[in-house]
């Protein structure tokens, strides 16, 4: 298929991948003059119109999503028995190469790439759509380091019919959840599941369920509980580990139960790379049993052994120990609400009781500068002190360090409910927290950035997905803190990065000849001179561009076949300036000529053409044994005069 153009504006250049259902091929938009991904239905599937019907799902699905971290989708067509997509082209490598050339990925660099892939799942799952098929091989690194989640092929819009289809269970056995599993119910928490496992192996270089068979990999998925991370890297933090066992605990409910609670403790464990995060799983001391109902034949060895007994003794015996219970709860109840009565009187009490009854020593202030605030605090509150706080930037003083009090040294204060100490706390440097500014046109980040105290340094690259004169990313880069009068890089986008090459030599060469030549240098066929080929032998004589041009990738190159003729035949003629100081940039050309078969005048050429473009050649028809005479004039002025002779 390479070399062929679909809805008459996407050129195939190469193969460039493929999936169960569909092969990509790297293709040229001939109208954005940009290299796009084009996604074309696998023949096998063409007669299958469950396969089509899940293949526009697909577009329609992706299609809906607009976001930094997912390929964007383009356009999607039909052409005879063609179904394709034109997607983004990424140019870069799938997180699996990545992790292939690296082996284990450091925990830093691994928790930073699943925050990005969470956020691309939290954009689709707001938008109610599973993806159910995240793994290394789905997620793309674009060469600036963006990391993209592509191949929406088998997401399905969150309905009623989210059952995984019946006898199809749908997504790669290494990373899909154990509800996939077992063809069950799919939701978000299997995405979910799916970014675990891909972070388990980032972070160990192996896949925690391994076998002999797909069958016996989606069975531990089932039955087997999953290794620790711990135990195949121990440079990883426990809190690491944690967010990873959370992430593919079985039962979806002790799992995360969305992309912004992943999200979260990821964030979280930049900071503290130990804070726990597996949310334990609850249950009963005494679980409640069904217990076997009591036949007759058990209820005999339960019979008194003194039958002398008679039943009515029974009845009081029995009678009588009710009213004994019933009096020992009555009894005990009274007790508890009379005790939280109490509890509560002497809670309410408590300042006045300590007023008159507590410490009667004072407490004598310190000197709590420069201190912590919240150790300084808890040492208060030993002593029933209350502290206030006021937060105040300052670029010297550490975060969370106290700068003034409103007590002396020394000052003696009562303790209890009604002492307090004011406090003055540095929150630090003032920072500003970077926004979101990609795919915004860069004048207004420019300005928006210089508002806010920030100094903007323009940084040009090319780009295949952001639009010329649009941020790529800045640097610092989102959320990421800065402080006031810093230089901030914006990365703005010239567009997708214009290749050129050389025009090859097609003289002497037929039309398919010149077909196979262009294709491979990225070029096309443009218009065929003379319009009626009916006379015309299929050998080219002349073509524009002229061979060795350089020219831009896809440019088309017009050819010139030779003429059956045998009464007359072009001659070429050279125009060249032999006073070049005397034009301007932009020269007037009319080429006249006077045959000697008709001894009439006739135009042959008339253009405007660049300075630059000289000398130029210009065709002169001639009959077979006579002459021409051609008058050339430039800027509407004489400038030669000659005969041409067949």
């Amino acid at each position: 298929m390479i070399g062929q153009i679909l809805g008459n504006r996407y050129e195939l250049i190469e193969k460039i991948g493929g999936g169960g259902m569909a092969h990509v091929y790297k293709a040229k938009c001939r109208l954005l003059n940009r290299f796009v991904a084009i996604k074309i239905l696998k023949s096998d599937f063409i007669d299958d119109e469950e396969f089509l019907k899940r293949f526009r799902v697909e577009a329609q699905a992706a299609a809906s999503l607009s976001h930094p971290n997912i390929v964007s989708i383009y356009d999607v067509g039909q052409e005879s028995d063609i179904h394709y997509i034109v997607m983004e082209y990424v140019n870069g490598m799938t997180l699996k190469n990545y992790l292939d050339e690296k082996g284990v990925l450091d925990w830093e660099e691994a928790v930073d790439i699943t925050i990005k892939i969470a956020l691309a799942i939290e954009h689709a799952h707001k938008n109610h759509i599973i993806h159910r098929d995240i793994k290394p091989h789905n997620i793309l690194f674009t060469k600036d380091g963006m990391v993209k989640v592509t191949d929406f092929g088998i997401a399905r819009a969150v309905s009623s019919s989210t059952i995984t289809m019946a006898g199809n269970t749908i997504g790669s056995v290494h990373y899909f959840s154990p509800e996939q599993a077992r063809g069950g119910f799919t939701d978000e928490r299997s995405d979910l599941y799916s970014v675990g496992i891909v972070l388990f192996e980032l972070l160990t270089g192996k896949l925690p369920f391994e076998g002999e068979s797909p069958v016996a990999v989606a069975l531990k998925h089932l039955q087997e509980q999953p290794p620790k991370v711990v135990e195949f890297n121990p440079n990883v933090p426990n809190g690491v580990n944690s967010i990873v066992m959370r992430a593919i605990q079985k039962e979806q409910s002790i799992r995360y139960q969305s992309a912004s609670e992943l999200l979260n403790d990821l964030g979280g464990i930049l900071k503290e790379p130990n804070t726990q995060f597996v949310k334990p799983k609850i249950t009963e001391d005494s679980p409640t049993v069904r217990m076997p109902s009591i036949g007759k034949s058990q209820l005999g060895n339960f019979k008194n052994a003194d039958e002398g007994i008679s039943k009515k003794t029974g009845d009081k015996n029995v009678s009588k120990k009710k009213e004994k219970t019933t009096t020992v709860l009555a009894v005990a109840t009274s007790l508890l609400i009379i005790g939280i009565i109490i509890v509560f009187i002497v809670k309410g009490l408590s300042p006045i009781v300590h007023s008159l009854f507590g410490k009667s020593e004072d407490f004598i202030v310190q000197d709590y500068t420069n201190q912590n605030y919240f150790e300084v605090k808890g040492k208060l509150s030993e002593y029933e002190i209350l502290v206030e706080e006021v937060r105040k930037n300052d670029d010297s003083i550490p975060k969370d360090v106290i700068i003034e009090q409103d007590r002396a040294e020394g000052e003696r204060i009562k303790p209890g409910g009604y002492a307090r100490i004011k406090f003055i706390v540095s929150d630090g440097p003032m920072l500003l927290k970077m926004k979101d500014y990609r795919r915004q046109e860069y004048r207004k980040v420019v300005t928006e950035l210089e508002q806010l105290g920030l100094r903007p340094s323009v940084v040009d690259e090319h780009n295949e997905g952001v639009a010329k004169g649009y941020v790529i990313k800045t640097e610092p880069d989102i959320n990421e803190e800065t402080k006031p009068d810093s230089i901030v890089k914006v990365y703005r986008s010239l567009g997708p990065e214009i290749f050129t090459k050389k025009v090859p030599n097609l003289l002497g060469k037929n039309k398919s000849e010149a077909l196979a030549l262009l294709t491979g240098a990225n070029l096309s066929i443009g218009n065929i001179y003379p319009k009626d080929t009916t006379y015309v032998m299929d050998k080219i004589i002349k073509q524009d561009p002229k061979a060795g041009t350089e020219v831009e990738e896809g440019t088309p190159v017009n050819i010139f076949l030779e003429d059956y003729n045998p009464d007359q035949r072009d001659v070429d003629t050279l125009i060249t300036l032999d006073n070049p100081s005397e034009y301007g940039d932009d020269i007037n050309v009319l080429v006249n000529a006077t045959r000697s078969d008709t001894n009439r005048m006739e135009t042959v050429y008339s253009a405007t053409r660049k300075k630059s473009e000289f000398p130029i050649v210009i065709p002169i028809t001639i009959p077979n044994g006579g002459s021409a005479q051609v008058h050339v004039y430039l800027d509407n002025s004489l400038y030669k005069e000659y005969t041409e002779n067949f």
